[in-house]
């Protein structure tokens, strides 16, 4: 019998056996299953986190900053700033006649979370008449916008989802001040539903910021007319601001984000990935042990050490495969989809949905079939190594 052959043989006698072994054999699946199932609940986390982030960019509108900022809460800009950023080339002009820009406030305030009944940060967006225009995606699904000058609120549906008491019509105390919801608006799958927005100017009033803004937004007539804007902001003496695509600035608060997310996620699976590991290294070790008279049989008869070792391989593969599969079915049924909420850059909370996509379960998948490779290896060497002879007499 040829080489190819034994293998063959050897392999499917080592699967068919594993009902044999089955509470060790389960024991190992669950492990890895789990192994596989907490790595990719972090990952389909961050992924989604990503996703929210980068999905609230538009290439055509600017962002502007202070120089030397990397987010909001640490920018400042003047009215007189603002007002020379629509001069800027390459703005585009509303059905007003007037250059779409919109000065914007961002500050912190408490909400309680409806999973945790527990404060946490909540972002208040202070914007004006173009708030909606300069995001394309976002539109009023409830109610209305708020109407200048007062102390009223619309709330993204997103952080509706996840805090308590901001259903339209009612009250909510910031400080000493209290605001009405008046509407909800919908931004799918960005960064902004995780908002609340109210009338710029009373921000600035109650909040004690006079007229001062922290960013600005600016629709351009094309994401081609970026460069030229992006000079203009830095290069004017009573600017010196720094201008980038709203794409590229939520790029880069994903990427800084998603980081902190993924170094959580992968020790944490390293560390249960050694626990499984020992389990397959034992439920192998028993494997080759309960049949340490069949394969010296086997040797006897003429197979070769490289089949058994092959055969012991597979069948630890096997379990990880399975194993993985289960633990992947486990995250997309249990976890796929769902809203959830964590710190964003400007240490408030984002809400996005879980995601999970073919990229991760692959890093996932992975990791699962590492186990099996290592812990299919030195039990495979031992079964090669099998002295035939000796291991009948025993």
């Amino acid at each position: 019998m040829s080489l190819m052959s034994q293998t063959r043989s050897v392999i499917a006698m080592n699967v068919r056996s594993i009902p044999q072994r089955l509470w060790m054999s389960v024991a190992t699946v669950v492990s890895i299953a789990l192994v596989v199932a907490v790595l990719l609940g972090f990952l389909s986390l961050a992924n989604g986190f990503n996703q929210t982030l980068k999905g609230s960019g538009a290439p055509d509108v600017a962002i502007v900053l202070r120089e030397g900022s990397e987010a909001e809460l640490n920018s400042t800009l003047s009215r007189e700033q603002v007002d020379l950023l629509g001069r800027g080339p390459g703005v585009k002009v509303g059905a007003d006649g007037r250059p779409i820009v919109s000065g914007e406030l961002f500050l912190v305030v408490d909400g309680i979370k409806k999973s945790s009944r527990t404060k946490a940060n909540m972002p208040l967006r202070g914007v004006g008449a173009n708030g909606l225009l300069v995001r394309k995606q976002a539109k009023i699904s409830q109610g209305r916008m708020f109407a200048p000058g007062s102390n009223e609120i619309v709330v993204g549906a997103g952080l509706l989802r996840e805090f308590e008491g901001f259903e339209l019509g009612k009250s909510v105390r910031f400080g000493a001040q209290t605001w009405r919801v008046v509407g909800v608006f919908e931004a799918p799958g960005t960064v902004f539903e995780s908002e609340l927005w109210a009338d710029a100017p009373v921000v600035q009033s109650l909040f004690k910021r006079g007229t001062s803004f922290q960013t600005a937004r600016v629709v351009l007539t094309s994401p081609a007319a970026l460069p030229a804007f992006e000079a203009y902001a830095k290069s004017e003496p009573r600017l010196q601001l720094k201008a980038q695509s709203e794409l590229a600035y939520y790029a880069a608060q994903a990427e800084r984000s998603g980081l902190l997310i993924r170094y959580f996620g992968w020790p944490l699976g390293i560390i249960m990935a050694i626990g499984a590991l020992a389990g397959a290294l034992n439920t192998m070790y028993a494997s080759v042990s309960s049949r340490a008279a069949e394969i010296a049989t086997l040797r006897v008869i003429g197979f070769s050490g490289f089949s058994a070792f092959m055969g012991t391989m597979v069948e630890a593969m096997v379990l990880s495969a399975i194993g993985a599969l289960l633990g992947v079915a486990i995250c997309a049924l249990g976890f796929n989809g769902l809203s959830a909420s964590t710190l964003g850059a400007g240490f408030t909370q984002v809400a996005f949905r879980v995601q999970i996509g073919p990229e991760i379960i692959g890093q996932a998948v992975t990791l699962a079939l590492i186990i099996g490779l290592l812990g299919g290896i030195f039990p495979g060497w031992r079964a090669a190594r099998q002295k035939p002879l000796l291991a009948l007499a025993a």
